[in-house]
C-alpha cells in the first residue's frame, strides 16, 4: 500500500500479529481534541511556534532520553496538529513480511520550525530510560507529558489536550520513508487548504 496523504487521519488498522516494539520507522499523527489551535501560527509557510508548541517539540525530542532505543527523524508542530517519524532501534525482532527490515539511518533530530523566540531545535526532556518500548507507551507518554505542561501554562487543567488514540503507519521501504519526510516537511506549506485548518470552509 503506497501512503495517501488524503486519508492520513485515518484510524489506523493495526496490523495483526504486529509487535510494535519491533525494529523500524513509524509515521505518527496526532490531533488535538476539538482541532483548537493552540501550539501557533502558520504564516507564509513557516510554522511558528507558541510556548505550547514549543513544549510540544521539546518533549517530543526528549523521548530517546526516556527510551533508550528510540530516535527522532522528521517531526511537524502545527497548530492543531502533529506529524512525526519515530524509529525503534535495537529490538531482537523483525517486522512480519517484510524481507529486510527497514534499517535506521545515524539520525541527528530534525528540526523545521520556529518557535515565538525565532529559535531553532529541541530540548530534552527528563526521565529514566526504557528497554522494549512499544509505539503504544511511547506516545502515551508523548502525550501525557505534553498535556500536563501545556494545560498547566494554558491553565487548562482538567481538560483533554489530544483526542483519543493516534494515527499510525508502519514504514515499509526507504521510498515510502522518503514521501512522508516530504509530506511532514510540506505540512506548513499546505495549511490554507488544510482540513484541519478551522478557516478551510
Amino acid at each position: 500500500m503506497v501512503f495517501n496523504p488524503d486519508i492520513h487521519h485515518r484510524r489506523s488498522i493495526r496490523l495483526q500479529r504486529y509487535d510494535y516494539s519491533s525494529t523500524g520507522a513509524y509515521f505518527v499523527t496526532i490531533c488535538v481534541d476539538g482541532r483548537e489551535c493552540l501550539f501557533g501560527d502558520c504564516m507564509d509557510g513557516v510554522m511558528r511556534l507558541n510556548p505550547a508548541g514549543a513544549i510540544v517539540r521539546d518533549i517530543w525530542g526528549g523521548l530517546p532520553e526516556r527510551f533508550s532505543n528510540v530516535k527522532m527523524d522528521e517531526f511537524m508542530v502545527m497548530p492543531n496538529h502533529f506529524h512525526g517519524i519515530v524509529w525503534i532501534v535495537g529490538a531482537p525482532l523483525a517486522a512480519p513480511d517484510f524481507k529486510t527490515p527497514l534499517a535506521a539511518p545515524d539520525l541527528e533530530l530534525k528540526q523545521n520550525i520556529i518557535d515565538a523566540a525565532g529559535s531553532q531545535g529541541a530540548a530534552s526532556s527528563q526521565g529514566a530510560a526504557s528497554s522494549a518500548p512499544t509505539l503504544g507507551s511511547i506516545m502515551r507518554a508523548f502525550k501525557s507529558l505534553s498535556a500536563i505542561e501545556i494545560n498547566r501554562i494554558l491553565d487548562r487543567q482538567g481538560r483533554l489536550l489530544w483526542q483519543r488514540n493516534f494515527y499510525e503507519r508502519v514504514i515499509r521501504d526507504e521510498k515510502e520513508l522518503d514521501g512522508i519526510r516530504e509530506y511532514i516537511l510540506q505540512n506548513p506549506m499546505k495549511w490554507v487548504d488544510d482540513e484541519n485548518n478551522p478557516d478551510v470552509t
